[in-house]
């Protein structure tokens, strides 16, 4: 609910979040070169920030890529090129570089990630890291037309290394022991959002365009977007997972899915900035980006302007009472958003509605390596078709072929079982291994 004061609109939470950042500025004036300290102070930080940005309050493009699509001919880019790098006086940047495909991520530039973020926090003279994408996106996500081609072709080893290298780089992004900034101009999708909102400081502009789109291609908000759409103001990361709506840079600096915004025109001077400082303290970095940073609020459109509807709708407990209360309202009201929301709804994957509800319920009450593991699980079923071919008959139908008329098994929501979410979260075999993740080195973020 937003409220008045000196004639400015205004949410509740932005006085807490005052008190929580100086708090965490006289933390942060205590300065060591320890190691160990270092982690804990990135941790506390990070908590903060969280709080700060209403994380833990109580509270697509038209036809877009899921994970992400991939044109035909981007598939054969330089591998060396996917990631680049630029070096600054204390810093790295690390760009995703596939302009042509939306930075789609590949297996390769999982891995490329992996070694890359380890060999700067492993060196003293490395302060802190931004990530940032080439061309007009950010990152859409992964790519989901090579997911489709391994898919058919039987290579389900090679889908599992896509996964497992991509999910334990997300989770090396949430534990980097060193400051992580993500500048999200542009399309900012699925496996894009995995890489950057579980880090330190998140940069939207107006050109930010967020959205995790995959119960459209049959699959599940995946790349951690269990656990961070679940921490979101009231049951808005219910409506975002199963509507697949996107939101602009406004809603994520309201939403605390951003942590600063400024228009895309001034990114070359956050950046010059950025090269020039010599820390490794997160709090003189979020100075920095403050200095820069504009105080902005979601435009009348938004979706945060009907929390109230969204969370009277979306907190029930099943799918089918989600839609019977926009049907209600939809009648009673005549109001055009319930209308929209509810199309959407019938547009999607049935089966994919009950498995996000479901994968944001179980967040809640997850660490981000938790969330991780499960959603590892879902994906392997959803590639391996044991439950059903809506993953490539989504990417078929939206993506390879475009007739964008997915024939959804089970067609209807009526028509899913518990029996078949229930085998979604399930191991494919009691000799299917988990994904393994560092835990013991790396605490998970809570």
């Amino acid at each position: 609910m937003e409220f008045k004061k000196k004639g400015k609109k205004f949410f509740p939470a932005l006085e807490k979040r005052v008190y929580v950042i100086r708090r965490v500025r006289r933390f942060y004036s205590v300065v060591t070169s320890s190691r160990e300290f270092r982690k804990r102070k990135m941790q506390r930080f990070k908590a903060a920030s969280l709080v700060r940005n209403g994380l833990h309050s109580c509270r697509l493009l038209s036809h877009c890529r899921g994970l992400c699509s991939l044109p035909d001919h981007a598939l054969n880019d330089d591998l060396d090129h996917q990631v680049l790098v630029e070096g600054k006086a204390w810093s790295r940047t690390a760009i995703l570089n596939r302009p042509s495909a939306l930075n789609a991520l590949t297996t390769a530039m999982g891995a490329r990630l992996q070694k890359l973020y380890k060999s700067w926090e492993d060196n003293p003279d490395i302060g802190f890291i931004v990530m940032k994408g080439s061309g007009k996106a950010f990152c859409a996500g992964g790519d989901v037309v090579s997911l489709y081609h391994m898919i058919n072709k039987g290579k389900i080893e090679e889908c599992k290394q896509f996964f497992s290298t991509l999910y334990a780089f997300m989770y090396m992004v949430g534990t980097c022991l060193k400051p992580h900034v993500a500048i999200l101009n542009g399309i900012t999708m699925g496996g894009g959002a995995g890489v950057s909102i579980p880090g330190t400081f998140r940069i939207a502009t107006d050109k930010t365009v967020f959205a995790t789109p995959e119960t459209l291609i049959g699959f599940h908000p995946d790349a951690g977007a269990s656990f961070y759409l679940s921490h979101l103001p009231g049951h808005l990361g219910e409506f975002v997972a199963l509507t697949g709506e996107r939101l602009n840079g406004l809603d994520m600096i309201a939403s605390g899915l951003a942590t600063h915004y400024l228009h895309s025109s001034r990114l070359p001077l956050i950046e010059e900035e950025l090269g020039k400082i010599v820390t490794d303290d997160p709090s003189v970095i979020e100075a920095s980006l403050d200095k820069y940073g504009e105080l902005v609020y979601p435009d009348e459109t938004s979706v945060l302007h009907r929390i109230e509807l969204v969370d009277k709708c979306f907190s029930h407990d099943t799918v089918e009472e989600i839609i019977d209360a926009l049907e209600c309202e939809a009648g009673r009201t005549n109001d055009a958003w319930c209308t929209s929301t509810l199309k959407r709804l019938k547009e999607v994957s049935p089966l994919s509605l009950k498995v996000a509800l479901r994968s944001i319920r179980e967040g809640r009450f997850q660490t981000l390596d938790q969330c991780l593991v499960r959603e590892y699980r879902m994906s392997l079923q959803a590639v391996t078709k044991q439950v059903s071919n809506d993953f490539c008959e989504g990417v078929r139908a939206r993506v390879v072929e475009k007739d964008f008329a997915p024939k959804w098994d089970p067609p209807s929501v009526e028509k899913v079982s518990n029996d078949m979410v229930d085998e979604y979260f399930s191991p494919l075999s009691e000799f299917e291994p988990d994904l393994e993740l560092p835990t013991e080195l790396r605490e998970a973020f809570t």
